[in-house]
């Protein structure tokens, strides 16, 4: 399958036409370009162009998301900030929310916020590492539509729930740990599905709750399993995992949780929710001090001794800061089914995806 490289500013300029045209004005539409283009320059591609349509351009299509992202502050604190998104686009209410925690902290040490009534945000990690550049500690977490299993269950009642922590350093790569509480994303089994291969055994279990490796019976009516796995495998952390977030982005923010949460084929509003923290360092010490010393956490950790067969170990974070510096140089890589999937939904919603590879491999 072949690969097709463009320039950021192509694809964000594209992005933002085609949220455009469903009504989001300009300033939300460059702010969710910037996350959705930012999330495949990174390698991240699941959470990148292609859901511009699946997910976004439906959901505005069908009416299920506010372009207009209308946000009511419910509750404030000097260190606190409680808020509604109406339902509106989860991009440009994540970065507002977490530019607002960033403001907070930069007077009072530290700050969080809580948003209610959203959408899916793409990459969590995004959000935590807007506090990177003001010497902070970034926290982001968010809710999604059930498709994970408790421990012992058989029902999906949890999202993927992911965790996203940033950290700055000096010398060495930004410490970003941004990770689903599932084992694996749903994707990669509907790929296996596709594919006709079973999967590995632990990523999912059927209707009954008995592990299974028939892509098929986790899909339909069954759920994927959380980090970790079995219980035998201390599964049940991922799961804990899964649940603080929804406490968190759902029973904190006084929004949706749980099965209350909708996923991207229903045809009602999402009711996703978000949690942001932002952490001011040099309120706890000095920030040169600290970043040295992150350093040296994490070169430790590299330079420790590596499996057999092994050449390197990464630092979270470290494989994707490398993949956004190759994009730009070398452009954005989109596979050919994404690039197919935009000429389609782009004719179809008459925002025509005409734009020129810089190389096709």
């Amino acid at each position: 399958m072949s690969k097709y490289y463009f320039q950021q500013q192509d694809l964000k300029d594209y992005t933002i036409r085609y949220f455009v045209r469903w009504g989001v004005p300009a300033e939300d539409a460059e702010l969710a370009a910037e996350v959705l283009v930012s999330s495949d320059a990174r390698g991240v591609d699941s959470h990148g162009m292609i859901r511009l349509n699946s997910y976004y351009g439906s959901r505005l299509r069908k009416g299920l998301i506010d372009p207009l992202s209308p946000i009511t502050v419910l509750k404030e604190t000097p260190t606190t900030l409680a808020m509604d998104g109406g339902n509106g686009l989860g991009h440009p209410l994540g970065i507002k929310a977490m530019r607002r925690c960033i403001e907070k902290a930069s007077t009072v040490g530290l700050a969080f916020a809580t948003v209610r009534n959203s959408n899916h945000y793409g990459i969590a990690g995004y959000y935590a590492m807007l506090a990177l550049p003001h010497d902070m500690i970034g926290i982001s977490f968010t809710n999604s539509g059930p498709l994970v299993a408790p421990t012992h269950g058989r029902t999906a009642m949890l999202g993927t729930n992911p965790i996203a922590v940033a950290v700055p350093a000096n010398s060495q790569r930004p410490f970003v740990l941004d990770m689903a509480t599932s084992i694996v994303p749903i994707g990669r089994v509907t790929v296996y599905q596709k594919e006709g291969k079973s999967i590995p055994a632990g990523w999912g279990v059927n209707n009954k709750g008995v592990i299974t490796e028939d892509p098929s019976q986790v899909i339909e009516g069954g759920a994927l399993m959380p980090l970790g796995g079995s219980d035998i495998m201390r599964g049940y952390k991922g799961y804990g995992l899964a649940l603080l977030v929804d406490i968190f982005a759902g029973v904190l923010a006084d929004g949706g949780f749980s099965d209350n949460v909708t996923g991207s084929s229903s045809d009602q509003p999402a009711k996703v929710g978000h949690f942001f923290g932002a952490i001011k360092i040099d309120a706890f010490r000095e920030i040169n001090s600290f970043k040295q010393s992150m350093d040296e956490l994490l070169q430790k950790i590299k330079d420790s001794p590596k499996a057999e067969g092994e050449e390197r170990i990464f630092i979270h974070g470290e494989k994707e800061f490398e993949n956004a510096d190759r994009s730009e140089v070398e452009g954005v890589v989109l596979s050919e089914t994404t690039v197919n999937i935009l000429k389609k939904s782009g004719l179809e919603d008459g925002v025509e995806f005409n734009l020129t590879p810089i190389k096709i491999t």
